[in-house]
């Protein structure tokens, strides 16, 4: 239960990071997009808001998984880390090739050629995801054997 709780807290936190740098960066320091930009830049402002407050939500429920897992010793690392890369990996992904793409609701840029943006997004997130299948691993095979331990303890 703590490692799903630890995967479940992390993953909640990356997205709410990954969504907090894209807003801040490529949305108000760069100005590149908006969320939403097939309609006035009113409408794009309101996406902004729309995005950021559900980049909080997630940021604040992760928080309170990870007080909840500190109260009871401790999230276990691996397993929380593997979460934030799963997280914010996936929701990089997830904007790269849903968002850009598929529904285009934005592009990281305009009036570029956008392919040397599209493929370093897309990289990144596919390394942010890699990152967090390979802690995933590890923390699974923690689990198991803290899990075997304590059933052998049992036994003997």
């Amino acid at each position: 239960m703590t490692y799903r709780r630890a995967v479940a807290g992390g993953a909640l936190l990356g997205i709410g990071l990954a969504a907090f740098v894209d807003e801040a960066v490529f949305h108000q320091l760069l100005h590149w997009h908006h969320f939403y930009d097939r309609s006035t830049l009113g409408a794009g402002l309101v996406s902004d808001g729309v995005l950021h407050a559900g980049s909080w939500l997630a940021t604040v429920a992760g928080l309170f998984l990870y007080a909840d897992l500190r109260r009871r010793g401790g999230p276990p690392r691996p397993a929380w880390w593997a979460g934030v890369c799963l997280g914010a990996g996936g929701f990089q992904l997830f904007d790269g090739l849903v968002d850009h793409k598929l529904l285009r609701v934005h592009q990281i840029r305009y009036g570029v050629d956008v392919t040397p943006y599209d493929w370093a997004w897309n990289a990144a997130a596919l390394l942010l995801l890699t990152a967090g299948l390979l802690l995933w691993r590890r923390a699974r095979r923690t689990d198991r054997s803290r899990h075997r331990g304590r059933m052998a303890g049992l036994r003997g």
